[in-house]
């Protein structure tokens, strides 16, 4: 099976669940501080909003391609980002009165 062009090595997959564990909890940290702090004003609005869009078309390409690692990660990075949009929302004017 290891000659197989289609068999992935154990290697790739070690990397690639890493990238997609490191990406999925990157979000983590600044939803913790918004939560605990009831603050996002430091928040950039545009960029969460890149961001999620991003996310969402990753997830539908993986869903296309059938690339189910693909789209279970970027699914994950979705509903962590869209977690931060949706503080930046509630949070977000409190300080400053600026949205972005």
């Amino acid at each position: 099976m290891a000659d197989s062009p289609l068999a992935v090595p154990s290697v790739a997959v070690i990397v690639g669940t890493a990238a997609a564990l490191l990406s999925i909890t990157s979000f983590a940290p600044q939803i913790i501080k918004i939560v605990r702090e009831k603050d996002a004003s430091s928040v950039s609005l545009r960029t969460y909003v890149v961001t999620v869009a991003g996310f969402a078309c990753w997830l539908a390409y993986g869903l296309m391609i059938k690339a189910w690692p693909v789209a279970a990660a970027n699914l994950a990075c979705l509903a962590m980002s869209a977690a931060v949009l949706a503080l930046k929302w509630r949070y977000g004017r409190q300080r400053d009165g600026k949205d972005v």
